[in-house]
């Protein structure tokens, strides 16, 4: 886990005082490292994309959407898989190529099918039994084309939290994988002037640090291609093998390379093709967490402090589950550190609690800090990944401003949601 460096008791990222950064801007506040991101991408294209041909990285940017970080996205040559009406308008206001986005979504509307088609988008990825009508009905009414993917749910088990498992059988993600469903879908496509079928997609989970589940349903995903190829003398053109690879959040999780998830589906993927006669079609991934989680931390300012003898010391600061819900969500664990206390001694416990009127709102359990009071600064790590993306107003809390380090550089790329701006849409009666 990259933690920054220290200078004069101060925590810098990317060359910038976090310290002086939260005073300038306010707390809470989302920092991002450029130069990280840009890391993980320079990674993703050592690992995978130069060392296989015929490959693509689509960013799954539900762990990440803003006009900025997509920006970047496309400056480093990666599509872009959306799930949403939303992330689609903020790529389109980002002027993302067209042909390199992906829409998945268990459940698209009517009005984000038309703009996604409308776009150009480069596939649709096909997630319910009744999307395929839908998508030809609007192909016809818009004069379009539209390029499917089925997304299945493979099967597997996944070693993750039960909340971020996905490719399991009771899933409410894919198409079933009996015959008597699945194939009627694709022949649906195969009758339709207005569609052409690529392949198929599956995404198994997220925050793993194991392949199993990965090999597992890149054998299911084969084993469909070579299914279609009998059935319909028809080769497919592309195989998603989606993202999920996990990150450090503590120091007890465990970060694999790239390489560990891909080298083996890719090996398995090329000896399948030359066993049964195929052609290895294109292959894509859908990192998302990977490439942003690490990049960012999450500035507070703490102020309440509440000492229970013998039990526990609560440690409040000016945010929490509003702009990030993943503890309370599903018990996620994160880490930090006191930005202007970087070299100080360790020497207390405490539980970093939110100020949100919930008894969920623990940030952090039992972690160890120096002597602490109002007015510190409170740095957590890894909060790159849906800190942002599933932020609320819940307590009327305005929403956190998002600033990009580089090289001691700072950017802001989102303001900080203003009381008016928050409701800006309420009507009097």
């Amino acid at each position: 886990m990259f933690l920054g460096t220290s200078k004069n008791g101060h925590l810098y990222w990317d060359g910038c005082d976090m310290v002086k950064l939260a005073e300038k801007y306010g707390t809470p506040l989302y920092v991002y490292s450029e130069n990280l991101i840009l890391k993980e991408c320079q990674a993703l294209k050592e690992q995978f994309l130069d060392k296989y041909p015929h490959t693509r990285v689509a960013y799954a940017s539900k762990a990440f959407n803003t006009i900025a970080m997509l920006q970047l996205i496309n400056q480093e040559n990666l599509s872009l898989d959306v799930v949403s009406g939303g992330e689609l308008y903020t790529a389109i206001a980002a002027d993302f190529p067209a042909e390199k986005i992906e829409f998945n979504g268990n459940n698209k509307s009517v009005a984000e099918l038309e703009m996604a088609i409308d776009y150009g988008v480069g596939r649709i990825i096909v997630d319910s039994l009744q999307e395929v009508d839908l998508i030809q009905s609007i192909c016809r009414k818009l004069h379009k084309k539209a390029q499917i993917m089925f997304r299945i749910t493979p099967e597997v088990n996944v070693k993750t939290h039960a909340f971020i498992s996905t490719g399991q059988k009771d899933s409410k993600f894919g198409i079933p994988l009996a015959p008597e469903i699945l194939y009627p879908q694709i022949e649906k496509v195969f009758a339709s002037e207005e569609l052409e079928f690529y392949g198929f997609h599956f995404h198994v989970g997220s925050q793993l640090s194991d392949n199993s589940a990965h090999i597992a349903a890149c054998k299911v995903a084969l084993n469909l291609m070579l299914e279609v190829k009998k059935r319909y003398d028809y080769q497919i053109k592309e195989l998603n093998y989606g993202g999920g690879f996990g990150v450090c959040y503590t120091k007890k999780d465990v970060r694999k390379p790239y390489h560990y998830f891909l080298d083996p589906v890719m090996a398995l993927t090329k000896e399948f093709c030359q066993e049964n006669n195929l052609i290895v079609p294109e292959i894509v991934i859908e990192p998302g967490r990977s490439i942003v989680a690490e990049a960012g931390i999450t500035l507070h300012t703490i102020g309440a402090i509440k000492e229970l003898p013998g039990l526990r010391k609560y440690v409040s600061i000016d945010g929490g589950m509003t702009d990030n819900i993943r503890p309370g969500l599903y018990e996620a664990e994160y880490t930090g550190i006191v930005a202007n206390k970087v070299d100080e001694k360790l020497s207390q416990k405490v539980t970093i609690s939110g100020k949100a009127c919930e008894s969920t709102d623990l940030l952090v359990k039992d972690l160890s800090l120096p002597e602490v009071v109002a007015g510190d600064i409170f740095a957590t790590f890894t909060t790159g990944a849906y800190g942002y993306s599933m932020a609320s107003n819940y307590n009327k809390l305005p929403l956190p401003a998002v600033v990009f380090v580089k090289d001691g550089h700072e950017q802001v790329v989102v303001k900080r949601q203003t009381y008016a701006q928050m409701i800006q849409n309420e009507v009097k009666r």
